[in-house]
């Protein structure tokens, strides 16, 4: 009989002050109990028993545990800490072992839980390691299944189960709990071993010491029953910080991947790839465990989005990740001009970079201009720090941020920026309508006023009693809620007032004056001004800045051959299409008689307005309209026979989304459709006038069949509280 080399076995059992059974661990919940015992594989002979108590941070013990266990927080109160009983663990299994003439052991347990989500998780929080022997363990369910075939599925065992299935006749309520336990355990190995069974504890089980980098190609396989999806992590979060948080459980090499949002900054989300189900699973129950002060959700997720964030394919980025168990430091606002010798002498001497030139990768444009960020690798994590020392240093006449990054950022930001358009747009409207009676005048007059540093959950109705009667001066349709990227108020509102006398009084009288718990700054501004702030560009002391879309550098050649006619929005796009953005071409051969066009905006076309720091402005709207802009159909329907233009084709299909919760963003749709091949680009979430959510929302999905799936299964379902209607559009 053999044990991977070990001599005995050491049955350990615990407890915590929280769930028992199945769902230990699962509340994160402090070890309370130890209780273990000295098995000789060779002469079956048994050292002591020993029962040790531990003393938590917190004695408060759910009643489950007072029940089952008969501890008291009284009784801990006298106890010692967890990691001074480790050590007198330690200190007396190797006077059990000396005393049966053995060496070597490894710890068997009931399950998976006790040393996974108990021990690691508890010892990683309180900042001390755990001794080899947590490294390595048997699973005695796994072991008897192996033994005993025909019995129960592992995840069914139970210690009690097992015994019963041998014949083992036991009285739990005559031993102290966990002497009880350990008895019986130690009581099935011995029957495992009988010459009946000749069982052989061969197959242990591992926890990885350290998390291991490297990068992943997006031809590799990778299971979606291995992945998770982890929400609220703090913006400055590293692999290593999220490996420590699934401390216990084995993420495959290069399994973390860092989301990030449009602007290439994390997002507070990451993608976890195990190295089986069933790590996946244990990381399941660790959903809503804390990470510091913030807890963090933890939720499934397929390989497919593994891939489309941590896989990459080109060349130049897996030779840089190809030096495994590299630090890697990401800089961020490089000057353009920038060289490698540049970096390197910023990082200095005290800061080595691995490889020399070979270990820099800056990040470039497809057209090869630079886009101010590197990655930069260091061969231990002393090199690593030194150089966060130099965060916010300046380089030329910048200062410049450094991030500890992932290999699967690298692949990410690479990806971005090589794969995606120098302009991204929002999706592709689908639904035909008529244009909207009403536009956003341009001009040199200061008729307008914009208000800064509005109440997020400021709507219409806030900003008239804000202006008092000064309501009475505003123009029809004059009203504009600026939205940012995401569709949520940014703080800002522009209003256009009957003429410059009244905007400047309006300014004078308004300005600093407070709106529920804030105050408001209100300037006189002209529509021109107004037009360049809808559109991104920047209106400060220093004067006017223009849109990214005006400048020359984002405004390709190419895009001058996309034309469009009348561009048109769908009513549901209206609340977040900027009207000033979708301005139409002239044509010297228009004719003041020609019917209304109906057209889709090509997404080519929509670049040529858009840009990714744009801002996105609700409709206008008139101080005594509030609600939607809805053409309707038989409207639509003519307006669309009526043209001669034919409609560009659109890939995918439109989902519209009714009833939704108003706190739901694309975070909670995206885990609605869960395993759709959706992805933040896809959806839309709608808001009124008041820029408060609409409780719906448009999903494009990829393919009119995948859309159908979508509505079959989904529509009804519970997202929230509330039950989801999904409709094809």
């Amino acid at each position: 009989m053999t044990a991977s080399h070990n001599d005995s076995l050491v049955v350990l059992f615990g407890a915590t002050a929280g769930a028992y059974g199945a769902k230990l661990g699962s509340d994160e919940r402090e070890l309370i109990l130890l209780v273990w015992q000295v098995v000789d594989l060779h002469s079956k002979k048994v050292g002591t028993l020993h029962k040790s108590l531990v003393k938590a941070d917190s004695l408060e013990l759910s009643d489950q545990c007072q029940e089952v266990s008969g501890l008291t927080p009284e009784g801990l109160s006298k106890a010692e800490p967890l990691d001074r009983v480790l050590q007198q663990f330690s200190q007396l299994v190797s006077s059990d072992l000396k005393l049966l003439g053995r060496s070597s052991y490894t710890i068997c347990t009931d399950g998976q839980l006790l040393v996974r989500q108990v021990l690691h998780p508890e010892a990683s929080k309180k900042n001390f390691l755990l001794s080899d022997c947590f490294y390595s363990f048997y699973d005695l369910r796994k072991e008897f299944h192996t033994c005993y075939p025909n019995s129960a599925p592992v995840k069914d065992q139970t210690i009690k189960s097992m015994a019963e299935y041998i014949g083992l006749e036991t009285d739990e309520t005559e031993e102290d709990f966990g002497v009880w336990q350990v008895k019986t355990m130690v009581a099935i190995i011995f029957s495992m071993l009988s010459e009946t069974c000749n069982c052989r504890f061969t197959d242990s089980e591992t926890v990885k010491y350290k998390y291991e980098t490297g990068p992943c190609s997006k031809s590799e396989a990778v299971d979606s029953e291995t992945v998770i999806r982890a929400r609220g992590l703090p913006w400055q979060s590293s692999d290593q910080d999220i490996a420590r948080f699934f401390k216990g459980l084995n993420i495959a090499k290069g399994g973390v991947a860092l989301c990030l949002n449009a602007q290439g900054r994390r997002n507070g989300e990451a993608l976890v790839r195990f190295v089986n189900p069933e790590q996946r699973d244990l990381a399941l129950e660790r959903h809503k465990h804390h990470m510091g002060s913030r807890y963090i959700e933890v939720y499934k997720a397929t390989g497919e989005e593994f891939l489309k964030i941590a896989g990459g394919t080109s060349n130049e980025v897996a030779q840089f990740l190809s030096k495994e168990n590299q630090v890697i430091i990401r800089m961020r606002g490089l000057p353009f001009t920038a060289t490698l010798e540049d970096v390197l002498g910023f990082l200095g001497t005290e800061c080595p970079v691995t490889g020399g030139k070979e270990g820099l990768l800056f990040v470039k444009y497809p057209d090869g201009r630079p886009t101010g960020d590197a990655f930069v690798l260091f061969s231990c994590e002393e090199y690593a720090q030194n150089a966060l020392k130099k965060h916010k240093e300046i380089l030329g006449k910048r200062y410049i941020e450094l991030f500890r990054s992932t290999a699967a950022e690298v692949q990410q930001v690479l990806n971005r920026y090589l794969s995606t358009p120098l302009i991204p747009t929002l999706p592709t409207p689908i639904i035909p309508v008529i244009p909207p009676p009403y536009t956003i005048a341009a001009g040199s007059i200061r008729d307008c006023v914009r208000l800064r540093g509005l109440p997020y959950t400021a709507g219409i109705d806030d900003i008239l009693e804000f202006m008092g009667d000064a309501t009475a001066d505003i123009k029809p349709h004059g009203v504009h809620m600026v939205l940012n990227q995401q569709g949520r108020p940014s703080g800002d509102a522009f209003i256009q007032m009957k003429s410059s006398d009244r905007a400047f009084l309006v300014a004078q009288k308004c300005h600093k004056k407070m709106m529920k718990d804030r105050y408001v700054e209100v300037f006189q501004c002209s529509g021109e001004e107004m037009n360049f702030v809808l559109m991104g560009g920047t209106l400060n002391r220093s004067g006017l800045s223009p849109p990214p879309c005006k400048l020359p550098c984002l405004s390709p050649p190419a895009y001058a051959a996309f034309q469009t006619a009348a561009a048109v929005i769908p009513a549901e796009a209206a609340l977040y299409q900027p009207q000033a953005l979708l301005s139409t071409t002239r044509t010297p051969q228009a004719s003041a008689a020609a019917p209304p066009t109906v057209t889709y905006y090509p997404a080519q076309a929509a670049q040529l307005y858009m840009n990714y720091t744009a801002y996105y402005p609700s409709p206008p709207v008139s101080p005594t309209t509030v609600g939607y802009i809805a053409a309707p159909p038989a409207a639509v329907a003519a307006a669309a026979s009526a043209t001669h233009t034919p409609m560009l084709p659109q890939p995918g299909a439109l989902v519209r989304m009714q009833g939704l919760p108003y706190n739901t963003g694309m975070k909670e749709i995206l885990s609605f459709f869960q395993g759709y091949q959706l992805h933040t680009d896809s959806i839309l979430v709608l808001y009124n006038f008041s820029g408060q959510p609409s409780g719906e929302a448009l999903v494009t999905f990829p393919s009119l069949d995948l859309a159908k799936k979508a509505v079959a299964e989904k529509n009804g379902r519970l997202l929230g509280s509330r039950y989801i209607e999904l409709y094809l559009v």
